[in-house]
């Protein structure tokens, strides 16, 4: 690993951290995303991370406060991180397509098909509560079924 890796490394960590520390597993390898998409039961809320701004002030936050809101929670808890582990990310794209590619963005994969998809275009640049009601109330219809 060269010395710039090894800055970045460093600089991502609690980027990393405030996901798994909220419960999330992080998915590195593409091994690791196709096993959880393939074999996973019931929902998913998948955040793909990023090391921008919004990222930081506006999806980590809302995500971890909706699921503290939302009555019904996801059974499964993972994300990938953009432009660090580029493999798993791609691999985890490929599983919805017709999306295009956003970091961050936060997907719903219920019973092996994308149930919900917020882009970045619907993050950057709105309020962390507004975020945060969005993913609450769509958790809370998706997962209810």
């Amino acid at each position: 690993m060269n010395a710039y890796e090894e800055y970045i490394k460093g600089v991502v960590k609690p980027m990393r951290e405030e996901l798994v520390h909220a419960g999330f597993t992080e998915l590195k390898t593409v091994d690791e995303v196709a096993d959880h998409m393939q074999e996973s039961k019931g929902t998913s809320l998948i955040v793909i991370n990023s090391i921008c701004g919004c990222a930081a002030g506006l999806a980590r936050p809302a995500v971890i406060e909706a699921i503290e809101q939302a009555e019904h929670k996801p059974d499964h808890l993972v994300t990938v991180f953009a432009g660090q582990d580029r493999e798993a990310t791609a691999q985890m794209r490929s599983f919805f397509e017709e999306i295009p590619a956003s970091s961050p963005s936060i997907a719903i994969w219920k019973d092996g098909n994308l149930a919900y998809f917020i882009p970045r275009e619907q993050i950057e640049g709105f309020a962390m509560e507004q975020v945060r009601d969005h993913l609450a109330g769509v958790l809370d219809q998706v997962c209810a079924d």
